[in-house]
Formats: structure tokens, sequence, C-alpha cells
């Protein structure tokens, strides 16, 4: 199985869902690239709205098709988050 196409346990796991000290932190685990769903959360996009606008190559940040999933770079994600750092302490 190649590594793009396993399941994204870190993003399941991740941090990221929860109070937002807790999400800014966990997003700097993402890695390179998350699944459109994590990106979706992110933007507070739903998960038909984001498949139609991934679909039709309107996701408001870069995406990549690899196979039957989507990956979204995670760098222009965060600063189209306007989130610049890696929290400090």
């Amino acid at each position: 199985m190649h590594e793009l196409d396993a399941p994204d346990t870190a993003a399941a796991a991740s941090p990221v869902r929860h109070g937002s000290a807790t999400r800014r932190t966990g997003m700097w685990e993402l890695g390179s690239t998350t699944d459109l769903m994590t990106a979706a959360r992110m933007l507070g996009i739903g998960r038909t709205t984001a498949y139609r606008l991934a679909r039709n190559g309107e996701f408001p940040s870069p995406i990549v098709r690899v196979g039957r999933t989507y990956r979204v770079a995670v760098a222009p994600l965060l600063t189209l988050l306007g989130i610049s750092e890696e929290p400090h302490g």
C-alpha cells in the first residue's frame, strides 16, 4: 500500500477538532498534506460542499487527486487561514 493511500490515522487522531488552542497546535502535526475532510473541517466546509468544490477545481486551497482520494497541501491551507508561525512553548 502506498503511503498516500494508507488511512490517515494521524488526521483521525489529531487534536484538530477540539478547542482553539489545541486545534492550532494540532495543525502543525498534519504533515505536508492532509485529507480533504480534515481541510474542510479546518475551513468550516461541509462534506458535500468540499467534494463538490474539489471536483469542480474550486476548493480554496491547492488539492491533488491521488487515485480516488483528494490530498490538500497544508502550507497553503495554513496561509489561507492566516496562520504563519508554529506556536511557541
